[in-house]
């Protein structure tokens, strides 16, 4: 399939009084048309600045520092204001964590939604009404025209995040952005939401960048699953892969720290030792190796840098590997290839 989105080397730094934060340290990845990339990783990983730095929502002291943003071709990084807000809503939306402070607490939920509607579109008062009734049914919200005269306090949590899908999608976007879609829900309504987000999916044929923390939600609605850590990527691979080969300790970390549901219920869990890593004072080496059970000493010197694994679509940068594996015979113009041993966790 097609790249609809190419992110490569993207660096977003905050320049703070004690000094800089590097949030996203030289990201890169593709998005595919009509695809559903989740990007998971602990709080503090990057994922959300790395989705506000796509769109350039970045607030003072955040900015970009370097790297290229393409969407179908055109480069986003650099583009003015004016041009953005384009793309913004229309080509490329978004779906915030909290719907109550996304929301505009003064205005009418039909206000809100027709306002959209008319900066995007050509549309005329009566026609973006007509389509903010529209959206508001296929999210499921039943009397749609009572509530587009309500405002946001007077609907539940899972009705605002209704509200936002709808507002998210009534452009028609060629990509959506789910910034931790269901946080804060409770668990029927979560399975309702990301329903709706798949179903819409498929209708709509938009592809989806899914962040969250919660590895039932990627695995039930991803097809190619990134793993950031400390502001980099550390694995990125097909959802099964990352599942059910996870090849760097981070990751496997990750899946075993997941109740599972044939296990005894009174086994605990086996959580991530230590605490997330220092933003301002990040290791010489690999940023996981203080936390990491498995550490060489070359992990506390050296950066590992990404390799492919057993193929051209598993990528993971952990030492670990190295010692393990078998390099592969190099191909020009690609990363290194290491063989491994599959062993599923």
């Amino acid at each position: 399939m097609e790249n609809i989105l190419e992110v490569k080397g993207l660096k977003t730094s905050f320049y703070t009084p004690s000094g800089v934060v590097p949030a996203v340290g030289g990201v890169s990845f593709q998005l595919k048309k009509g695809s559903v990339l989740g990007i998971v990783g602990e709080s503090g990983s990057g994922k959300s600045v790395t989705a506000y730095s796509i769109l350039q929502i970045l607030t003072p002291p955040g900015r970009i520092d370097s790297g290229s943003v393409k969407f179908n071709g055109q480069e986003l990084v650099g583009l003015s204001e004016k041009e953005m807000r384009k793309i913004r809503g229309n080509k490329i939306s978004i779906i915030f964590q909290d719907p109550m402070t996304s929301l505009n607490p003064v205005f009418t939920i039909g206000n809100q939604l027709i306002e959209t509607i008319l900066l995007h579109t050509s549309r005329t008062k009566v026609e973006a009404h007509k389509r903010a009734l529209e959206m508001l049914s296929m999210v499921g919200i039943n009397d749609p025209e009572r509530r587009m005269h309500q405002y946001p306090y007077e609907l539940s949590g899972g009705m605002r995040q209704r509200v936002m899908i709808a507002m998210a999608l009534v452009c028609e976007p060629e990509i959506l952005i789910a910034d931790e879609p269901t946080t804060a829900l409770d668990v029927t309504i979560q399975a309702q939401i990301l329903e709706l987000m798949t179903e819409l999916q498929h209708r709509l044929g938009m592809a989806i960048i899914l962040i969250t923390h919660d590895l039932g939600v990627v695995a039930g609605m991803c097809d190619e699953v990134i793993v950031m850590y400390a502001g980099h990527l550390v694995e990125r691979g097909a959802a099964s892969q990352i599942f059910y080969q996870p090849k760097h300790e981070y990751t496997k970390g990750l899946m075993r720290s997941i109740p599972r549901i044939e296990k005894d219920e009174k086994e605990r869990l086996i959580p991530i030792s230590g605490t997330p890593v220092d933003m301002l004072l990040l290791p010489k080496g690999c940023a996981f190796a203080p936390r990491c059970e498995r550490a060489m000493k070359i992990c506390l010197e050296e950066k590992p840098q990404e390799y492919w694994i057993n193929g051209y679509n598993h990528l993971a940068s952990c030492w670990r590997n190295v010692k393990e594996g078998t390099l592969a015979p190099e191909v020009p113009g690609k990363r290194p290839m290491i063989q491994l041993k599959e062993e599923s966790v």
